[in-house]
């Protein structure tokens, strides 16, 4: 049944599939022809989005005190780019991981994005479904924000991106979980207030080096080519648990190295070399000292040596004659100028 309202203008019938409108002169004026009057029906098409906002998925990114610059920005590019995302306060470290589950709860969110700093230096990130699991761990490698890369790809805001994922994703088991999980916290919910109807462009999920490489395209309206937008990162997987921020391992990385032990091989790889050339050196002073030795104890030298005669010993008893010292008569200034005048 379509509602009718009237307004100052006129009247104007209001259907789901258009608007129609129509254009009525002043009373005080003679009303138009008919023809006229088709004329001025103007047809306002239907809006784009006709749907219900069903999927409420919401994401709550966030992170724990102590991260730098590059993770704060890196942070603030993922809330552009979703725009189902909330933000919250840094979590103060001492406190547990399960309190997030807590925190998800009183901004209403069922997924989470948390960074978690440790040293000032190293970088993990959770991915969880909140409250009953699974969740993700990673290691956070090589960042790039967006305003660090100044790439030349530019989307809308808040529009729906397409998710890619490698053929390796459905390969094996632990990737299959990971790809849902991205599907459900990186995807844009149809018909979401925030987001745009738009699709312009793609996040990549891609797996080379046992590690998951994230990049974001602007698909190109001529000729579909791709554009990198940025921001990019790489993620080591290191455990999946069953429960949320915890529980049950449900597998760990068996390639995965903790950056404590890589930063410690490369200090003893540091100091093996320090100690290898001090033991070089070492070497080289003994066998320089070995051929010294050999020069100065050379056999032929003794050949042409006479043996010297042997003088009795004289023990001196009594002691020296004082040499006498004549000295040299000196004349004085007075006489050697006289000297001189004549």
């Amino acid at each position: 049944m379509a509602a009718s309202k009237r307004k100052r203008g006129g009247d104007r019938a209001f259907d789901k599939k258009g608007k129609k409108g129509k254009f009525v002169v002043d009373k005080d004026e003679t009303p138009p022809e008919t023809e006229q009057e088709a004329k001025n029906e103007v047809t306002v098409p239907a809006p784009v989005s006709l749907g219900k906002w069903t999927n409420k998925e919401r994401v709550l990114i966030f992170s724990s005190r102590g991260i730098n610059f590059r993770t704060r920005h890196l942070m603030q590019d993922l809330r552009t780019m979703m725009p189902h995302s909330k933000a919250d306060t840094k979590m103060d470290r001492k406190d547990k991981l399960f309190v997030v589950n807590e925190v998800c709860e009183i901004k209403n969110c069922n997924k989470c994005l948390f960074f978690e700093a440790k040293k000032k230096q190293d970088l993990y990130m959770w991915i969880s479904n909140c409250p009953h699991g699974p969740s993700a761990k990673f290691l956070v490698q090589n960042i790039h924000t967006l305003a660090e890369l100044k790439m030349t790809g530019n989307c809308l805001k808040g529009s729906r991106p397409l998710l890619s994922f490698d053929p390796k994703f459905d390969k094996e088991p632990q990737y299959a979980l990971l790809k849902e999980l991205f599907i459900q916290t990186f995807s844009t919910p149809h018909y979401h207030p925030k987001s745009q109807p738009f699709v312009d462009h793609v996040y990549t999920f891609s797996i080379a080096d046992n590690r998951i490489w994230f990049r974001n395209y602007q698909i190109i309206e001529e000729d579909a080519s791709l554009v990198e937008i940025g921001p990019r990162f790489v993620l080591n997987l290191i455990k999946i648990f069953q429960g949320s921020f915890g529980g049950p391992t449900l597998y760990e990385n068996p390639n995965f190295r903790s950056p404590n032990l890589h930063r410690q091989q490369i200090r003893l790889a540091a100091a093996a070399k320090v100690r290898e050339k001090q033991l070089v050196k070492e070497i080289q002073k003994i066998k320089r000292e070995d051929a010294k030795e050999e020069v100065d104890n050379d056999v032929t030298a003794d050949v042409f040596v006479t043996p010297d005669e042997q003088k009795p010993v004289h023990i001196q008893t009594e002691p020296p004659t004082p040499k006498v010292v004549k000295k040299k008569h000196k004349p004085f200034k007075r006489e050697r100028m006289q000297r001189g005048r004549r």
